[in-house]
């Protein structure tokens, strides 16, 4: 093999997995009815709008427009910090997809919302990834995921591609006050 070749041949071999790498493919079958309610993040991939949030929650609901209302809670650098609450709209833009959502906090700009892995039988944990492999989070509908539980979910996360070595546990309260 000609030298080009084999370094070619390494360097790629070598690479991290890159977006098109990962797998994005979103759960099926999926109920917006059952994902509805509160779930608390279990862990994230660090990025600046949740920095130095923790107790984070976010909260689906229906509004009267079918659109989904999304508040997103958490406090800034302890459990008895200042609570900094987001509230936002998601929609499903295709309805054969419903678990490929599209999500704003801000005006008319959406960003890709994936269910990628679920609890199909009682909607008690969920991964959620974006079109960008650089947002990932665990949510759960109670504050605190037995560790087997979380090492499962790593796992799955794992085989889709995704790296371990960027997520961050949230810390949460037995009972957070985030009302």
């Amino acid at each position: 093999m000609p030298a080009f070749l084999m370094l070619l041949a390494i360097t790629f071999l070598s690479c991290k997995p890159s977006e098109s790498m990962i797998d994005k493919e979103t759960v099926s079958p999926f109920h917006l009815d059952r994902f509805l309610g509160k779930w608390y993040e279990i862990a994230r991939y660090p990025h600046s709008f949740e920095k130095g949030l923790v107790g984070v929650t976010a909260e689906y609901s229906l509004r009267e427009d079918v659109l989904i209302k999304v508040v997103n809670k958490g406090f800034k650098e302890e459990l008895s910090g200042k609570l900094s609450t987001a509230v936002g709209k998601a929609k499903v833009p295709n309805p054969s997809v419903p678990s490929h959502l599209r999500v704003s906090f801000f005006w008319i700009f959406y960003s890709d919302y994936l269910v990628l892995e679920l609890d199909h039988e009682a909607y008690q944990w969920a991964v959620i990834g974006s079109s960008s492999d650089k947002y990932l989070w665990v949510l759960s509908r109670s504050p605190q995921m037995s560790e087997k539980q979380y090492k499962t979910i790593l796992h799955l996360i794992e085989e889709r591609g995704y790296s371990l070595d960027q997520l961050i546990k949230v810390p949460q309260a037995a009972e957070p006050n985030l009302e």
